[in-house]
């Protein structure tokens, strides 16, 4: 039986994996900053722990109490929205330590097992505005980005020792949990001169439009766990797939 870490558990896409590896035999360590139980259903497969990717104690204690895994999902992530001249460095140090940092420390740690063994699976979620970038989101775009271009790296580095590296890119999810997630982030950094612009983005964003669903993850990221054959990186959902189409 195989054993999957999956970080940023406690909704959305990290949930859902967490749920679809549950449902097909996997060992699961779901890890999320203030731990729920009642997210997932009951097994005897299931372990939830706190972890923050800021927190290098943290990372460690995690690593320490998963002991053996066979995939690591680099899942958390925060979002911020708004206009550069409005963020101020210090909420977007904040995005870059969580998407970009917490997903390299993390698996710098479960490293030495995976080389040790010859084996393992490294899975980073970040996101089709990679691909095709968007207005507002420049500090989140340039913080998922930078994942892009690690796993890519890591990948070249990490195949002599038969570990596979791989990327997630999700579209727009259906749930307003991101904007809810930014909301906190983004204070006053919309400044009256961007106004008009953002008006027309939310617009847009508010029509009706393919999108990426939680099971679109879910299956992307159990094809990169499960196959090794798979592309270094999947688009996931209707929207990212026509996205990486017309590239």
């Amino acid at each position: 039986m195989k054993t999957v870490l999956i970080t940023g558990c406690s909704s959305g896409f990290g949930l859902d994996t967490a749920r679809y590896f549950l449902e097909r035999g996997w060992k699961v360590i779901a890890t999320m900053r203030t731990p729920r139980e009642d997210l997932l259903p009951r097994s005897d497969n299931l372990r939830v722990l706190a972890l923050d990717v800021t927190s290098a104690d943290n990372i460690r204690q995690v690593v320490e109490a998963a002991g053996p895994i066979d995939v690591l999902v680099n899942n958390a992530g925060i979002g911020v929205l708004g206009a550069l001249e409005g963020i101020s460095m210090q909420t977007a140090r904040e995005v870059f330590e969580t998407n970009t940092f917490g997903t390299m420390a993390l698996t710098q740690a479960v490293l030495p097992q995976f080389r040790q063994r010859q084996a393992g699976v490294i899975i980073n979620v970040t996101s089709s505005v990679t691909l095709v970038s968007l207005p507002l989101l420049a500090v989140y775009t340039a913080s998922k980005a930078a994942v892009n271009a690690f796993t890519e790296s890591l990948a070249l580095e990490l195949a002599q020792f038969n570990i596979r590296v791989s990327l997630v890119l999700p579209g727009r999810s259906p749930t307003t949990r991101f904007g809810e997630n930014a909301q906190s982030r983004m204070q006053s950094s919309i400044p009256e001169a961007y106004a008009p612009l953002a008006q027309s983005i939310f617009s847009e964003w508010g029509k009706p439009a393919d999108v990426t669903l939680a099971e679109d993850v879910a299956e992307a990221v159990w094809r990169a766990a499960t196959d090794p054959a798979s592309p270094t990186r999947i688009p996931a959902g209707a929207d990212a797939v026509a996205v990486a189409a017309n590239l």
